[in-house]
């Protein structure tokens, strides 16, 4: 098992992540840790030192980050992913949220650094990871101009008719540990192609337990698709293994 998105480096496992991470390196067979910032990013790119051949870095500027960060700090962090772009996996997080953003000028300012970050991958041919929230269609419409091959639409939440089409481009859905406790993601994913589906926490939030969610949780996923497409554990596991190592290129 693989858990295809999460932030172990946030200030939640500060406590305990050696622990965290030796539960994770005893289910699973890798991580790809989700840089959401300029710290974030350097947090993971530290962690993939300490982590070699476990956690794979993909480095990117949330969109709430994008809407607040001062432009200067915005310029040095796509500097930075340029300059480690050889160490990643991926591009990303990065994408579009109107969940609770309404303000045009906010929702141009997602849209500027999502559009440098299409750009960027088409440029060094590196998967994008989105975070896409009440913005799922203009996201997609936004990548499919930049004509790119490998790309992830992370912890999934948007409709069915934009999963469809998601599907369609040959692109990928990432389903998070709320399908483990969400009816409406269990009947999204009944819908939706096992061979486009990868496996994630998101962790440290959605927790299919009481409190903080982890990468080693990534088995509740598993288990929840399994009963939802009325398969057998390890069938799916193994596509949506294969799903992460190919869209990643992990080995």
């Amino acid at each position: 098992m693989i858990d295809a998105h999460c932030h172990v480096d946030f200030k939640e496992y500060n406590r305990n992540r050696e622990e965290v991470m030796e539960r994770a390196q005893k289910k699973l067979e890798a991580i790809i840790n989700s840089g959401a910032s300029l710290g974030g990013n350097r947090r993971t790119l530290k962690l993939m030192i300490e982590y070699p051949g476990f956690l794979y870095p993909s480095l990117g500027f949330h969109p709430k980050n994008a809407e607040k960060a001062d432009s200067v700090i915005i310029k040095q962090a796509i500097q930075e992913i340029e300059e480690n772009i050889d160490k990643c996996v991926a591009l990303g997080e990065t994408g579009l949220d109107f969940h609770e953003t309404k303000d045009e000028e906010n929702k141009k300012r997602q849209e500027s650094v999502f559009k440098t970050f299409l750009e960027l991958a088409r440029e060094y041919q590196l998967p994008l990871v989105i975070h896409a929230r009440n913005a799922e269609r203009k996201a997609l419409d936004m990548v499919k101009k930049q004509n790119l091959s490998d790309v992830v639409f992370h912890c999934y939440g948007g409709d069915a008719q934009t999963a469809s089409l998601i599907v369609e481009e040959g692109y990928y859905i990432s389903l998070s540990t709320i399908i483990c406790f969400s009816k409406y993601h269990q009947d999204l994913a009944r819908e939706i192609p096992l061979s486009n589906i990868l496996t994630e926490t998101d962790s440290p939030y959605l927790s299919p337990f009481k409190g903080r969610n982890e990468p080693a949780f990534v088995e509740e996923v598993v288990k929840t698709l399994a009963k939802v497409k009325d398969m057998y554990i390890p069938e799916v596991d193994g596509v949506t293994q294969k799903n992460i190592q190919d869209v990643f290129r992990l080995k």
